[in-house]
């Protein structure tokens, strides 16, 4: 056993059990150094083996085991190898067992508060740097035992299922009352809605009469093809059947086939409706529903029916066979009057193979509401007359285009309005676009000398001139580099009279009287008698020609213009500028509809229509009169236009044609006239693109004859006066 540190021997307080100390001394020696364990702990020492000094977990349980931060292990072990080697008696009161024999293999000791102040005198004198004691070594971490499977609850699980299924059940019968209950309308409705087939009921269009009631243009009872997409079960098979029927009215393969395919509309719906072929014939329509296609079907239409074919078809126009919308003439200009409204029929039908009306299911039918029809002011028999006229004219002077108009003075009416060429109205697309044109609206060209009595008519007005004035003429005159002649060349200072010099149709009188007039006035009155405008006759693609305004002229403008050169103009302009003359200078719209009948047969006369004065009633009279030396002096150009027993007044004309911007070879001739000229009731005026000739030679006899027939067909008689005497030089 080793010496105690005052080197006394002795364990410092107590014996040993060796020494023969019974059970009640152990204890109170245990009880005496619990005691002092309470009251200190020694330095060097921690609580943890202070409470527990043989480390069985028995320790004091009134202490944290807590480490002090001072001292440590190597006190206790110097403690420990001061203990007696026989393990000795218990400690006395104060003491602290530092070890467990059984635990750490070595002798307990035990020291007194002596011993502790004698420990610290000695670790004064203790070495600077002490042995070392060895690393403790480390334990290993016990490893965890296998977590065991917990096992499953059958009365949790049997809750849970219970609770889901309540759940489940509660959703379903929400949805179902939702259905049943609150949106059983709606799925009804929807349903409904997906069983439903609508089909147009197309309105009849309108008819097209004459001013005397005579049918132009009506439709007739006819056939409509139509396909659902959705029935057809093979549309490669269906098209080829179709087109061996519908190929005889047009209707091509392909296109059949892309009709008949099924595909969705605009609207992400799919399409269950689509027109294969309108306006076919009756048996053309019952050979279709003979071959019993799925998903085909006909239904009634009508086909436009022009029984007069090419009579005024310039006019009338035509429509589009798969549709009936106008597309030129009249059909065209007035086709939101004339096709009235589409109606609607919308019936329930089965599925598949069923895809047929269901009997006493739903139906709806929003009827058609007939178009309006309209009366016209042409007179059948007149306008048949003037184009036969005016083609065998036209022919006879290898003509490319011709015109012939008629206009009732008082009104405007246009009652005759032929073109040449002309086609057949009941089957327009087999002729080309430009026979198709209406040439006294479409066709524009220089007026050429018509365009005389305009300005000696602003002249009249301007008090430039009267009736008496004399004009000093010459063989020529020049202007902007451009010299200027007439066909009979008059001397240096003649003077000429004004029927003279619209008789002998003089160039250079009349750009003598422009001179006076001054552009700015000319272009004004030019406008007022209704050039560089369209008249608004009533057809789609009427041209408004035009009039060069005074700041765009040019040094050869003020000699080209005033005889009709380098003004474009259409026939019904000049038709109705002359008009314009035999009315008092008053004038009014051109138009060709005289009445709308509505669909209960109620006539709808025109509103008022726009009109101006132009020229005072006492100077067109005058004008009238001058005109009238035209058609009676000798070499005036329009004797071929005079009429036995009456007082024709009129106006010859040789213009020029633009065609593809430039001048085209030959000449426009042209003739307007009025009668009777001392009491107007008719205009009438003709004018052909001929390779060569004048207005006087190819128009005035067509002037001649197209007058004769009006005024014997209105019965208009002779006014028995006779024409005034004109001379040419005062």
């Amino acid at each position: 056993m080793p010496s105690h540190p005052d080197g006394s021997g002795k364990a410092g307080g107590g014996t040993g059990a060796g020494n023969g100390a019974g059970p009640g001394d152990e204890l109170s020696a245990r009880r005496g150094g619990l005691s002092a364990a309470r009251r200190y702990t020694p330095r060097g020492r921690s609580v943890r083996e202070t409470a527990d000094p043989d480390r069985s977990g028995r320790g004091d349980p009134f202490r944290p085991a807590l480490r002090v931060v001072d001292g440590g292990e190597r006190r206790a072990a110097r403690t420990a190898r001061r203990m007696p080697a026989d393990g000795g008696s218990p400690p006395r009161r104060g003491a602290v067992t530092t070890a467990d024999p059984e635990r750490t293999g070595r002798k307990p000791k035990t020291a007194t508060r002596r011993a502790s102040v004698d420990r610290g005198r000695q670790r004064q004198k203790a070495p600077a740097n002490p042995p070392r004691q060895a690393k403790r070594p480390q334990r290993k971490p016990r490893k965890k035992p296998p977590r065991l499977p917990r096992l499953g609850d059958p009365i949790r699980r049997l809750r849970v299922a219970t609770v889901l299924t309540f759940v489940v059940f509660t959703v379903i019968a929400g949805r179902l009352v939702q259905i049943q209950v609150t949106d059983a309308k709606a799925y009804a409705h929807q349903g409904l809605i997906d069983r439903l087939k609508s089909i147009e009921l197309p309105a009849p269009r309108g008819t097209i009469y004459d001013r005397d009631g005579a049918i132009l243009v009506h439709s007739v009872d006819a056939r409509h093809v139509f396909a659902d997409p959705t029935q057809v079960k093979d549309p490669e098979a269906t098209a080829t059947k179709l087109f061996e029927v519908l190929g005889k009215v047009g209707v091509t393969r392909s296109d059949i086939l892309a009709r008949i395919k099924p595909h969705k509309l605009s609207d992400g719906q799919a399409a269950q409706f689509e027109y294969l072929a309108r306006g076919i014939d009756v048996s053309l329509g019952e050979e279709v529903e003979a071959l019993g296609l799925p998903g085909i079907d006909t239904g009634r239409d009508e086909r436009r029916d022009v029984p007069n074919h090419d009579l005024a078809a310039n006019v009338l126009g035509f429509t589009r066979k798969s549709d009936g919308v106008g597309l030129a003439g009249i059909e065209a200009g007035y086709n939101t009057v004339l096709k009235g409204v589409d109606g609607k029929r919308t019936f329930e039908v089965g599925e598949s193979n069923l895809a047929r009306e269901i009997p006493g299911g739903y139906s709806q039918t929003t009827p058609a509401q007939p178009g309006s029809s309209l009366q016209l002011t042409i007179d059948r028999d007149l306008q048949h007359t003037v184009q036969s006229i005016v083609t065998q004219r036209a022919q006879q002077v290898q003509a490319t285009f011709a015109c012939g108009l008629v206009l009732d003075i008082k009104t405007f009416e246009v009652l005759a309005q032929a073109s040449y060429p002309t086609y057949d109205a009941a089957d327009p697309f087999d002729t080309p676009e430009t026979q198709r044109r209406d040439a006294c609206t479409e066709k524009v060209y220089d007026p050429g000398s018509v365009h005389k009595a305009l300005v000696v008519g602003a002249a009249l007005e301007e008090g430039i001139v009267e009736p008496a004035t004399a004009v000093i003429v010459g063989p020529s005159v020049k202007k902007g580099g451009t010299v200027y002649t007439d066909h009979i060349r008059q001397k240096s200072g003649t003077a000429m009279t004004l029927p003279g010099i619209l008789a002998l149709s003089s160039n250079v009188g009349t750009i003598a009287i422009a001179d006076q007039l001054g552009k700015e006035r000319l272009v004004e009155y030019q406008r007022r008698f209704g050039l560089g405008a369209a008249t608004g006759e009533g057809l789609p693609n009427e041209s408004p020609g035009k009039v060069l305004p005074a700041g765009e002229w040019t040094g050869t403008s003020y000699g080209s213009i005033p005889i009709g050169d380098g003004v474009a103009v259409t026939a019904l302009q000049m038709a109705a500028a002359f008009a314009t003359i035999a009315n008092d200078g008053l004038w009014i719209q051109p138009h060709l509809v005289r009445a709308t009948i509505g669909a209960d047969g109620k006539k709808k006369g025109n509103q008022p229509l726009p009109a101006r004065q132009v020229i005072s009633a006492g100077h067109a009279a005058e004008l009238r009169t001058m005109l009238e030396a035209v058609t009676t002096l000798d070499n005036a150009t329009g004797r071929s236009a005079a009429i036995e027993g009456y007082r024709i007044a009129g106006k010859t004309g040789t213009g020029l044609y633009v065609q593809n911007g430039k001048y085209a070879a030959g000449n426009v001739a042209s003739f307007i006239g009025l009668a009777p000229a001392d009491a107007p009731r008719y205009v009438v005026a003709i004018n052909a693109h001929a390779p060569s000739g004048t207005g006087g030679t190819i128009c005035g006899p067509a002037f001649h004859d197209i007058m004769s027939f009006v005024l014997g067909k209105y019965q208009v008689p002779p006014t028995g006066t006779t024409p005034p005497t004109f001379t040419v030089y005062p």
